[in-house]
């Protein structure tokens, strides 16, 4: 059984996509208003421009560089609540604020699955970033690897961790390149019940391992398929990669259903616009589930 599903985040009290448009989000952490590019985000603005130069601050491209501009006031960092998880804010280069409000549904799905799941459930989470999907996992019972080639994202992590009351929880924390650990996982014999990954497009891991989706996915699921256990609960495959389709995803999920039963779902994460119903595209998913 295959199913097509949007996935959306709607506001919450300390985050909210305030409007969207010519390319753009503008959207609200806790008390600060940030705006940045989004090339999803093709449709007229609805706020007036009035609304937007609100903002506390903004990430720019000019012709030699990108980066944050603030107004006077605004801190380097700042703490949120999001999908009943805490995080530190820190914008950062690449446009990025250190959390994906749209992985708010899964993270409510993926904490579900372990709860009702009535045993232990062992969980690896591949490019793990600042720990959206292992402190939902964490918090509902699960024994964790986080796994990412970023020491700084997994300080982050763990400082988000320990923002959530979830620092004495049994989470493993990683610095390595995720096809090289899952490859060394499967030599050692160790398995796990539930693997969540995010690939990028285009990274390198802590040795300057270099990762490119269209060469090193097909073998990066093929080894996590070997670290399954012999019940497995779930496998879930986040991806933000331009051009491509939840059905490739899903494509490959389908085998599990071969060797373990269960169903796949596909579909798109989206954040909704506060006051509209507009819906801001903000990736794709695919996940198998027993």
């Amino acid at each position: 059984m295959n199913e097509f599903l949007i996935l959306t985040t709607s506001s919450e009290k300390e985050y909210e996509l305030l409007d969207s448009g010519e390319r753009e989000k503008l959207e609200r952490y806790g008390a600060v208003t940030l705006s940045r590019p989004d090339p999803q985000a093709l449709w007229p603005k609805r706020l007036p421009e009035s609304e937007w130069e609100k903002r506390d601050g903004a990430f720019v491209r000019a012709k030699v560089d990108a980066r944050w501009v603030f107004k006077s006031g605004v801190p380097e960092k700042w703490t949120i609540e999001l999908g009943e998880l805490r995080f530190w804010i820190r914008p950062s280069a690449f446009k990025h604020t250190g959390v994906f409000p749209e992985q708010v549904s899964n993270w409510k799905w993926i904490g579900e699955k372990i709860a009702g799941a009535k045993r232990t459930v062992s969980v690896l989470n591949l490019f793990g970033y600042t720990g959206g999907a292992t402190l939902a996992a964490a918090k509902a019972g699960a024994e964790v690897c986080h796994v990412d080639g970023s020491r700084v994202a997994i300080g982050w992590a763990r400082d988000n961790a320990a923002l959530s009351g979830l620092s004495e929880k049994p989470v493993r924390w990683i610095l390595d390149d995720a096809l090289a650990f899952v490859k060394r996982e499967v030599k050692r014999g160790k398995k796990y019940d539930a693997i969540i990954m995010d690939p990028p497009a285009f990274g390198h891991g802590p040795k300057q391992e270099l990762w490119k989706i269209e060469t090193h996915m097909l073998e990066l699921l093929s080894a996590s398929y070997a670290a399954l256990s012999k019940d497995p609960l779930f496998f879930l495959v986040n991806g933000y990669a331009s051009g491509y389709s939840a059905l490739a995803y899903r494509n490959n999920l389908t085998m599990l259903i071969e060797k373990f039963g269960g169903r796949v779902s596909m579909g798109e994460l989206s954040i909704k616009e506060s006051g509209s119903d507009r819906l801001l595209p903000a990736g794709i998913f695919a996940r198998w589930e027993k």
